[in-house]
This record gives structure tokens, sequence and C-alpha cells, in this order.
């Protein structure tokens, strides 16, 4: 059930926060492999980026990908928040007190973040391409086909195998162990500590929100270098061998990006990183601290 709950709460959550992926995923994009000030600039920011999207592709263009997301939000956060939830059922993060081992937390965390960002790499991957499709006069990035996300995985399959499903490499796992570890550390932590304080201990909803807020912030700044780089490797195009137009593979591509487009670079789009990042952190782990509570009311009936 620990799982279930998971999945459904970061759902919730994708469905709110899925138009500023889109954003994020274009402005990773802009620029590619080209030094700053020798290209157009398609998305100055957030909010012009939205009115862009929606001037050329239209108002349902920020939901670019959705199925494909949510997709990945029900797998990802099934082995992610439930395997975290499991380990603390446990007690494998916690010492005798009750207390949060910093090192149980971040293992329990980062290696559930791994293995369920692994299972959801084919979503994952089709998201991104979905995401980045734009309208030829605001395109960033390698333009793949529109279809079905169906269609896309099938595609994928019978060119590259079921190895094509899984590209991205060894990019997957940094970007997941820092991301899970990141957000449900710092998320376990200050809820502990204010449930130290008096004025928070009857408050749980504002407990969960201002953890969650935490936990936003510390994924969005310690996510977004290894964002850009699984952001580009999913995206980039392939050749008739299978292997990438642009990258080779992970070191490749972070080489590349910091010779021409410079260290800053890997911190394109960290501002609707955060406003996607954060928004998702507060919704999913607050829905997920609700669902949770309402399951014990109902197995204590």
């Amino acid at each position: 059930m620990e799982f279930l709950i998971a999945g459904c709460a970061a759902v919730s959550a994708g469905f709110f926060t899925n138009p500023l992926e889109v954003i994020k995923t274009r402005m990773q994009l802009q620029g590619e492999l080209q030094k700053r000030g020798t290209h157009v600039v398609h998305y100055k920011n957030i909010l012009h980026a939205a009115v862009q999207i929606v001037k050329h592709d239209g108002v349902v263009a920020l939901q670019a990908g959705l199925v494909p997301a949510l997709w990945v939000q029900f797998i990802m956060n099934c082995s992610r928040l439930g395997g975290y939830q499991l380990a603390d059922s446990h007690n494998l993060i916690r010492d005798k007190h009750g207390n949060i081992r910093f090192e149980r937390s971040v293992l329990a965390a980062g290696l559930s973040g791994v293995f369920g960002h692994y299972c959801s790499n084919p979503m994952h991957l089709v998201r991104t391409h979905k995401q980045s499709m734009a309208a030829k006069s605001i395109a960033v990035g390698f333009q793949h086909k529109e279809q079905s996300m169906v269609q896309a995985l099938r595609e994928i399959l019978n060119l590259y195998g079921i190895k094509g499903l899984w590209r991205g490499g060894i990019a997957i796992f940094p970007r997941a162990f820092i991301a899970s570890s990141s957000q449900l550390v710092s998320f376990s932590y200050t809820k502990q500590w204010l449930n130290e304080i008096e004025y928070f201990q009857k408050k749980k909803i504002l407990t969960s929100f201002v953890a969650s807020f935490i936990g936003g912030i510390a994924i969005s700044v310690l996510t977004t270098p290894f964002d850009l780089v699984l952001i580009r490797l999913y995206n980039q195009g392939l050749g008739k061998d299978g292997k990438g137009i642009l990258y080779n593979g992970y070191f490749d591509c972070v080489i590349k990006v910091y010779k021409q487009e410079g260290a800053l670079a890997f911190f394109k789009g960290i501002g609707p990183m955060y406003f996607r990042l954060g928004p998702h952190s507060v919704l999913t782990l607050m829905f997920w601290d609700f669902f949770k509570a309402g399951y014990e009311k109902v197995i204590q009936l």
C-alpha cells in the first residue's frame, strides 16, 4: 500500500506542474552546443516562454507529454517514496531513539530513486521528446515526430530494441540519486526539526508545507546540472547505428556543453526547474502525507 499511496500522490501533483516541465525542457535545449550570444533566444524567462508556447503552439502545448509524464510520476514515485516509506516503517533509517540517521536516509532515498527512475526511463524518454516538440519558429533541440505515447514506444523498440528504451545511460543514476536523496532527506530532517517546536506540533499541514518547500529548494539547486545532461542525452537524434548524433555518452556531453556553452549552461532552466520542482515537491509530499494519514485512519476503523 505504501507504493500505491506514493504513486497516487505524485500523479496528483504532476498534473499541475507539467506545464513548468515543458518550459524547463525547452529552455534546457535552447542554444544547444552554441556559445552565448550566438543563437536566437526564443525563451527569455518563464513567463516569456509560456507566452511564446501559447502563441505558436496553442495553450494545449503547455500540457505536452502529460500522459507519459504522469506515468513517470507514478512508476518512479511508487518506488522512490514507497521504498523510502517502507525503509522508515521498518526502522532502517533511524537510530534507537527514533532520530533520522543521515547516511541511512541518503542511501535509502537515493537507491529507491535510482530504481524508480530506471523503471520509468522509457516514459521519461518519450515525455522529453513530446515536450521538446514545437512550431518551427520557436523549435529548440532535435525535433521528434509527433505521435502517441504507445506509437513512440513501439517505434523506439522496433528501431533500437529494448536498449533504446533505456537511452540515457549512466546519466540516469547521478540525476536520480541526487534528486531523490536531496529532496527526501531535507524533507525528513525539516519535519523532524519542526515537530520538536511546540507551534508546529498540532499543525500537520503547515509542517508538511514548510518541509516540502525546503525539499523543493534542495532538489532544484542540486539537480539542475544533472538534469540538463540527461535531457540533452534523451532528446538528441540518433544515427542508423543507434548512436547519438551530438553526444557519445555522459562525459562527452558534459565536456561538450562546458566547452561550447560555458559552466553556466549547466544551470539553464534553473528558474522553471525550481518553479516546477518547488510546487511539485510541495504538492507531492503534502499529498503523500495526506494520503498516508487517510490510510492510517481507515485501517484503524
